[in-house]
């Protein structure tokens, strides 16, 4: 997520050609078809033979057990997200990554194992979170969203030299660095995915919807940190920069990513019984528009937050 900046704006954009009808599908509650054993079997990789009987699920079981077989729990952790998800674990091919300002960084295939399989629990845990968070948001709906975090390819890999980027998302595919520098976690893997996830599912809508008030925002204060900071989503500063949501070059798509992070955390804040000392969407004019138009869009309107308004009439002046 935060590591990526440009990048993430480019994968974000890759994704929506190749996504256009199954984000359809979910517009009209029909749920994108699962991952096939012949998808499966390119994205877990290795010289695998046999797993060619029984049904697509039997078959994807077999190949995750035979690749991962090294490590037991791996294995675990691996099936138990599939039933739950149908999320597939694999590993990323080799490949040069065009890292924006970073350069081109070089990355390479990471089985989730031994030394490695913190990261596999990490993803299993922030996946099965969203899964919950998720599914209870279509429960308060009454109806499915038109939002897919289900059956993705996540993909593991190491960048060599580099520590970026920490994730970035592509096509229905996530993938993942064990040698990203913000994965150490559990908490800050959970706001990763949820911000990749929220790039595959945003089909320009970012563009078409935020991009006025984005732009009068980035108008009004440029990249003064001061200005900027009733409008952030999500307070990370990058170094030597501004917000990341604001940082040149990242634009309106990684600021909508970090809107729908913010959103998925004040959520779960409410449900959790906690209060939500700030709410982003009580800041500023801007603010509440853009958490409107989110909600309403991605979330089936759904929004637990109290209104901003609530008790200050009789609280008088």
């Amino acid at each position: 997520m935060r590591a990526v900046t440009t990048t993430l704006v480019l994968s974000a954009g890759l994704a929506l050609a190749d996504g256009q009808t199954e984000l359809k599908q979910l517009l009209t509650g029909v749920r994108p078809p699962p991952i096939t054993a012949t998808r499966a079997r390119a994205l877990i990789a290795g010289d695998i033979e046999g797993c060619d009987d029984g049904s697509n699920d039997e078959q994807i079981r077999c190949l995750m057990r035979r690749r991962l077989a090294e490590d037991p729990q791996a294995v675990k952790l691996a099936l138990d997200l599939f039933e739950k998800t149908g999320h597939v674990v694999g590993v990323l091919p080799e490949e040069d990554f065009e890292g924006g300002y970073r350069g081109v960084i070089h990355l390479v295939p990471q089985l989730p194992i031994g030394p490695e399989r913190r990261h596999l629990e990490f993803a299993a845990g922030a996946l099965t979170d969203i899964d919950a968070f998720l599914m209870d948001t279509e429960q308060v709906a009454g109806a499915p969203v038109p939002y897919r975090w289900r059956a993705l390819e996540l993909r593991f890999f190491r960048s060599l030299k580099k520590r970026t980027p920490a994730a970035f998302a592509i096509d229905w595919t996530v993938s993942y660095n064990v040698n990203g520098t913000l994965n150490g976690s559990l908490p800050v893997v959970r706001g990763l995915l949820f911000h990749e996830i929220f790039h595959l599912n945003d089909d320009d809508w970012s563009v078409r919807e935020l991009s006025a008030d984005y732009d009068a925002i980035v108008k009004k204060c440029g990249t003064g940190i001061e200005c900027l900071t009733r409008y952030v989503p999500e307070p990370l500063i990058v170094k030597g920069g501004t917000y990341y949501s604001f940082m040149p070059g990242n634009g309106v798509r990684e600021y909508a990513a970090d809107l729908a992070l913010r959103y998925f955390k004040e959520q779960r804040e409410v449900m959790q019984g906690r209060p939500v000392k700030k709410p982003f969407k009580c800041s500023a004019p801007e603010n509440a528009r853009a958490w409107a138009k989110l909600k309403d869009r991605y979330f089936g309107g759904v929004d637990r937050l109290p209104s901003c308004f609530a008790g200050k009439a009789a609280a008088g002046p």
